[in-house]
């Protein structure tokens, strides 16, 4: 008969088990992490502890735009030195931040917190579109930026907003091919998504 042996697991083996589950962490790289911070002081080990306690009180997502903030509104959306015409539809929250690197891009974002993935039980009411309507109609957006990655799911979410916007009065444009089909903005660098933003195109 199996018993569940998870009591059995010292500090060092809950700490691997914990780590193995951050997204592209195997248990030999959670293991590397963990005799890492064995290694190093205490107080190390004490200041990322509390960092990580802390961090859900911390960062919130902005109300305006769903990316991720200490203050509310974000930064972004708060700097009159933007373009407030132009709105930059990602996926993700950490999009942003990986757009913000690339130093191309002026305007204000909006994360829509996922794809329509029909498969995956996603439809567009799972996702902040209501919202992004809302902020077109109220903001008088003259164009929306679908930066989506080039994947299966991020073509449908995208041919649906072009269709859903087509009346709103604003141009819908999406990110050049300099991204690779089936890529993850996450992993472009910075030369790409210059490029990408520079040579978008009109759907």
């Amino acid at each position: 008969m199996n018993q569940d042996r998870s009591g059995d697991l010292n500090a060092l083996d809950r700490l691997v088990a914990l780590l193995s589950k951050l997204p592209g962490v195997g248990k030999k790289s959670a293991g590397r992490m963990a005799y890492h911070i064995l290694d190093t002081s205490p107080g190390y080990a004490k200041d990322l502890a509390e960092e990580l306690a802390g961090l859900h009180q911390a960062i919130r997502h902005c109300s305006v735009c769903g990316g991720f903030t200490e203050s509310d509104p974000c930064p972004i959306c708060s700097d009159t030195g933007r373009d407030g015409s132009i709105i930059c539809v990602v996926e993700r929250a950490q999009d942003v931040r990986v757009i913000e690197e690339s130093r191309e891009f002026h305007g204000r974002f909006h994360v829509l917190g996922g794809l329509i993935a029909p498969l995956e039980g996603v439809g567009p009411e799972d996702l902040s579109i209501g919202k992004l309507l809302s902020r077109v109609r109220a903001e008088g957006t003259r164009e929306l930026i679908l930066a989506m990655n080039p994947t299966l799911e991020g073509d449908t979410t995208a041919l649906y907003l072009q269709k859903l916007l087509k009346d709103s009065g604003a141009d819908v444009t999406r990110l050049a091919s300099g991204l690779p089909v089936g890529g993850d903005l996450e992993y472009a660098d910075r030369l790409t998504l210059s490029r990408s933003f520079r040579g978008r195109v009109k759907l």
